[in-house]
């Protein structure tokens, strides 16, 4: 029987997952991916099926924790050809015509492709530290982001605000309620728990990229990496624009960066951040040093400008 919890589910429907398979889980309505069958692929059609129905489990389950997930009309496609393309590409013959779900199946009147991912992104984020903070056992930070998460909604009207007050609320509570090495231990089993990616060479710069991409920034720069041959740190400063999330007593947010950096380079993790206000913008310096206790990782204190 398959339990009820997020990861209980979260490793069902990875049980019933292949790297190969020909079948996979997509919205019939808008042809998305979502959290937790967005990278899995399946055997047979009744195999998807099943990891549909826990699927629909997961994000009912998720709901609990924030009502705003959005849902999805959960089908399985048969991506024909698809074993085929394999072999050809196994072979070095390129593949020119990937499948994809007929213009009739998808309607993509509701909202924009850029928003949907905006969305689907932060929940999970939000969903992926949900699922630690359970597995580890840290029900009362857990219930303390509900609450406070709760006690937002009643108030703000907006689902995309309310997207970003969750990650807000997330980061302020572990932040608060966890000490920093638990936090960073969070922080790097959470990663885990997101869809896979390839591991970059230039993690800072893929990270930031991606962020934008999602619509949590408008622009960013950043600094060449600078090393202290005598502390054995090195650091990066970067200025980010229309940064999403907002600070939270005297501390930035930037627990999104921190999990998205697990996931590029899973081996280089960031010691601290912290940030300075700017005209229109944000500077954050991120620190690597393996001897270091982590600090800011889920709020970055706010420094005055020096």
């Amino acid at each position: 029987m398959v339990g009820t919890t997020l990861v209980d589910l979260r490793e069902h429907i990875e049980a019933l997952a292949s790297g190969d398979g020909e079948y996979s889980v997509v919205c019939g309505r808008t042809g998305d991916r979502p959290v937790p069958i967005s990278s899995l692929r399946f055997d047979e059609r009744a195999t998807a099926r099943s990891a549909v129905r826990a699927a629909e489990q997961y994000r009912t389950a998720l709901r609990r924790y924030d009502p705003q997930v959005p849902y999805y009309d959960l089908i399985v496609r048969h991506d024909a050809g698809r074993a085929h393309s394999v072999q050809r590409v196994q072979q070095g013959i390129p593949v020119t015509d990937p499948q994809t779900l007929s213009e009739p199946v998808l309607d993509r009147s509701s909202t924009t492709p850029d928003h949907r991912r905006f969305v689907e992104f932060c929940h999970g984020v939000a969903a992926a530290v949900f699922e630690t903070l359970s597995a580890d056992g840290y029900r009362a930070v857990e219930t303390a982001v509900v609450d406070a998460y709760f006690d937002l909604a009643e108030t703000i009207a907006d689902p995309d605000d309310l997207c970003l007050c969750l990650l807000e609320s997330m980061a302020t509570e572990l932040d608060q309620r966890l000490s920093p090495t638990e936090g960073a231990e969070v922080l790097a089993e959470a990663a885990t728990r997101l869809a896979p990616t390839d591991i970059a060479d230039r993690p800072v710069s893929t990270t930031l990229s991606v962020l934008r991409d999602r619509g949590l920034l408008e622009t960013y720069t950043r600094s060449p990496w600078s090393i202290d041959p005598d502390g054995g740190t090195r650091s990066v400063v970067v200025q980010v624009s229309e940064y999403a999330l907002a600070p939270r007593n005297g501390r930035l947010p930037v627990l999104p960066i921190v999990l998205e950096l697990h996931r590029r380079q899973p081996d280089w993790l960031p010691s601290s951040l912290r940030a300075v206000d700017t005209d229109g913008g944000w500077r954050i310096t991120l620190v690597v040093d393996q001897e270091a206790e982590p600090s800011g990782l889920a709020s970055a204190p706010i420094t005055p400008e020096v």
